[in-house]
């Protein structure tokens, strides 16, 4: 199984994507994590929906077919560690790749939240793009590492 990091935007700093490196070369060869990042709409004149309409695009074309739809969102469902990994469990159980989607400065287009099979929230706060990845990079080694019985997450 896969886990696709969908994110909008490619360049982010250094210390971001050498964080985001450092966790997904930790999972195992049978659950990669994978970053399909694409470009953001240039900002100039046009409105939110149009900005998020082109992002939509370009996310549902770096996607395989056939894959869960994850997308996180601020009135996404809340989770802890040991419920994202019984979460984990039963998307490897289900046999596609899951591809998890990060939003751009506008958030995701409505058509996108519509198609998605599970709507998360990663936190009650509003967080820079570059930490989202590390952060959703470091839950998701640490929810494997739960339903593995990895010393990693210690309670």
């Amino acid at each position: 199984m896969r886990l696709l990091l969908v994110a909008v935007g490619q360049r982010q700093p250094a210390w971001a994507d050498a964080a985001y490196e450092d966790f997904a070369k930790r999972f195992p060869p049978e659950m990669r994590l994978e970053l399909k990042a694409v470009k953001a709409e240039p900002r100039g004149g046009k409105s939110a929906e149009q900005l998020m309409a082109a992002e939509a695009q370009r996310l549902e074309a770096a996607l395989p077919k056939s894959v869960r739809r994850i997308v996180l969102d601020e009135r996404g469902e809340r989770q802890t560690t040991k419920q994202l990994a019984e979460r984990l469990e039963r998307w490897k159980g289900d046999g596609r790749d899951v591809a998890i989607f990060i939003g751009g400065p506008d958030g995701l287009h409505p058509d996108l939240k519509d198609k998605a099979d599970e709507m998360l929230r990663l936190s009650d706060l509003t967080l820079p793009h570059a930490f989202v990845r590390v952060l959703l990079a470091e839950a998701l080694y640490r929810a494997w590492s739960v339903m593995e019985g990895h010393p990693y997450h210690r309670e």
